[in-house]
């Protein structure tokens, strides 16, 4: 292998695709970039086994076609030293290769391409759609924080895609909320779905650029490959069937509160610093236009509260929250005013934003009450 390429070019490269090299593997070889040179092209490729990513990258001058796996950690320690100039990378044995530059040169170890495992991609009965790629980033950013951490049921760790012939909504709950994201501009010709683990949802929202306009998405049973710019993101499936989470959304909690989400939010925050620090509960106390956010800590005489006005009908409530999920959710939540529905005390809550918000048809959010 033989080629010249921009140091700032190659760096870009390698941390797009970092994100998926191990910290600490069973497989040596996953700790290394794949690189493929073919003719004026370099791809590489990092994987774990689980998530797998490749960008393209346009060389300035490949003479040598040819493919080694070099160290990930050194490669980008070094790049990250180097300023932006012209680089020459080529092999001088069987095990090393020489990586020059204007004032210098180190010499690095490789290792055979071979050795390398081979991912799998999508079959031919996979499902494909493109997905505006700022609508993508949106959904895993308003979901991702709701997904679970267990290990006795692992579909809870991800994100639920549910594909319809009109919309497509994005799920996450960890039992105790539940977030949705509808987004109506992805559609297919017939329903279909995946679970997307939290790791890779990660990675994807966070290497997508704003520049990017649309994302492929391919999956079958097993994997999802999602394609955009010069990347390509394969991810390997959570198997199993989501539970029927439309079931749990509440539909007729008549007691509605709308109210300014900021306002809402500081309070919430400031009240929970007297909470019991192993329930972090808090106690809303609503009734006509009144909301009262209190909480106390017993074991160390601590309590506070605050008077806030709101928009609200329906009867007097009396409802408690855990104050760290409702913390989340209402920091998610990307509006002015929200409303919350109640049922009574001890159902959940439906928390939107409110109608007059261009984001009320996307995001939905259930939280269950708790009890002091």
């Amino acid at each position: 292998m033989k080629l010249v390429i921009s140091s700032s070019e190659l760096l870009k490269g390698i941390m797009t695709v970092s994100k998926a090299i191990p910290t600490k593997s069973a497989l040596p070889i996953l700790e290394n970039f794949l690189f493929n040179l073919k003719g004026s092209i370099l791809e590489i490729t990092a994987s774990d086994s689980e998530l797998t990513m490749r960008t393209s990258i346009e060389v300035e001058n490949g003479e040598e076609d040819g493919q080694i796996a070099v160290p990930a950690k050194h490669l980008m320690d070094l790049l990250k030293e180097l300023p932006d100039q012209p680089l020459s990378i080529r092999t001088v044995s069987d095990t090393s290769f020489e990586f020059s530059w204007a004032s210098g040169a180190s010499t690095l170890p490789y290792f055979p391409a071979g050795d390398y495992p081979e991912f799998t991609t999508a079959d031919s009965s996979a499902v494909t759609l493109d997905f505006p790629a700022q609508s993508l980033v949106e959904g895993i950013a308003s979901t991702i924080y709701a997904t679970a951490d267990e290990e006795i049921r692992p579909i809870m760790n991800g994100i639920y895609f549910d594909i319809d012939v009109d919309s497509t909504t994005l799920v996450a709950s960890d039992a105790h909320k539940l977030i949705c994201y509808t987004t109506k501009d992805v559609k297919a010709s017939e329903k279909a779905s995946f679970i997307l683990h939290k790791k890779p949802a990660a990675v994807l929202r966070s290497i997508i650029g704003k520049n990017t306009e649309t994302v492929a998405v391919a999956f079958d049973s097993k994997n999802a490959v999602f394609t955009f710019d010069n990347t390509i993101v394969i991810c390997r499936l959570v198997i199993g069937k989501y539970p029927r989470y439309r079931d749990v959304i509440p539909q007729n909690n008549t007691n509605i509160m709308k109210i300014d989400r900021l306002m809402l939010l500081n309070s919430v925050r400031r009240v929970s610093v007297c909470a019991n620090k192993g329930s972090n509960h808090i106690k809303f106390s609503l009734n006509t236009n009144s909301l009262e956010i209190s909480a106390q800590d017993l074991g160390f005489s601590l309590a506070a509260y605050e008077k806030l006005a709101c928009e609200y009908e329906g009867d007097d409530l009396t409802i408690g929250f855990k104050s760290t999920f409702l913390i989340e959710i209402l920091s998610n939540i990307d509006c002015t005013e929200i409303v919350l529905k109640f049922a009574d005390g001890t159902r959940p809550a439906v928390i939107v934003p409110s109608e007059e918000e261009e984001q009320s048809e996307k995001i939905c959010g259930i939280l269950m009450p708790s009890i002091a």
